[in-house]
């Protein structure tokens, strides 16, 4: 699990640097909600027993990783930001044709679940039913559904976004309050990159990611995001990372982008 720490109010940039550098893996004092047995009514849905409200829309901030998100990277430029690769990785990802993937109709091999979320643009997050989080991109028109509950792979090919299992992670704090964090497990994904330029992930690889709002001193909501990519296939240790979203009105305008491969 992972742990938060409270930071201290802070103002401008500050605020969201310290915000990520308070997550840390592992550890945590987190209660799972228990779920109903035989003879006792059904657990309360994901939805009632919410931690936090990841409702809305939010628009990527880019501080970090700036050549590498804002742009598809050239062609053999993948060692940065912290990733580590296999032989095997490096070769695959030296044999990156953005033509022949257009040919092949696999232009969204950089938009799938692990992909998606470093690609500048807005994230619009509601509630599908009250145990699946709906989660809708800009980049790629791509949709991310959040399953609650043991809900076993669907039956069929893997997917871009592949199956997602998520859970809250309640943190022990006033009652009535809500404070914690959402976890999420995606597995059964369909052969994509990790970036556009090539990076490849297998489909027995294992997305684990953390949600959590955080407020700014003056009020703005902001979503962080904590990636652990495991690829033992192509890379030699877990590939960490941390993206930040603010939250933006409602009403503000929002404009999907077809998959580009290039």
């Amino acid at each position: 699990m992972m742990k938060y720490r409270r930071v201290q109010p802070l103002s401008g940039a500050s605020f969201v640097v310290l915000a990520v550098l308070s997550l840390a893996i592992p550890g945590g004092t987190f209660a799972q909600q228990p779920a109903g047995g035989r003879g006792q009514p059904a657990a309360p849905s994901a939805r009632a027993t919410a931690a936090i409200d990841l409702t809305g829309t939010w628009v990527s901030v880019i501080t970090e990783e700036w050549k590498y998100r804002m742009v598809t990277p050239r062609k053999g430029d993948y060692r940065g930001g912290g990733i580590h690769v296999t032989p095997e990785g490096v070769r695959l990802a030296n044999m990156w044709d953005p033509a022949k993937d257009e040919a092949a109709g696999e232009q969204c091999k950089g938009y799938g679940a692990v992909g998606v979320t470093r690609l500048p643009g807005k994230v619009r997050i509601g509630w599908q039913d009250d145990n699946t989080l709906k989660v809708e991109f800009e980049a790629g028109n791509q949709v991310r559904l959040f399953n609650f509950g043991p809900v076993p792979p669907p039956d069929g090919p893997p997917t871009w976004q592949g199956h997602s299992v998520a859970q809250w992670e309640r943190a022990v704090g006033p009652p009535g309050q809500r404070e914690g964090n959402l976890k999420v497990i995606s597995t059964h994904l369909r052969p994509q990159y990790a970036r556009k330029n090539g990076l490849p992930v297998s489909g027995n690889a294992k997305l684990t990611e953390y949600f959590q709002v955080l407020r700014a001193p003056n009020g703005d909501l902001w979503l962080s995001l904590i990636g652990e990519l495991d690829e033992p296939l192509y890379y030699l240790e877990p590939y960490h990372y941390s993206w930040q979203f603010k939250k933006v009105p409602d009403n503000s305008a929002w404009n999907p982008e077809p998959c580009s491969a290039r």
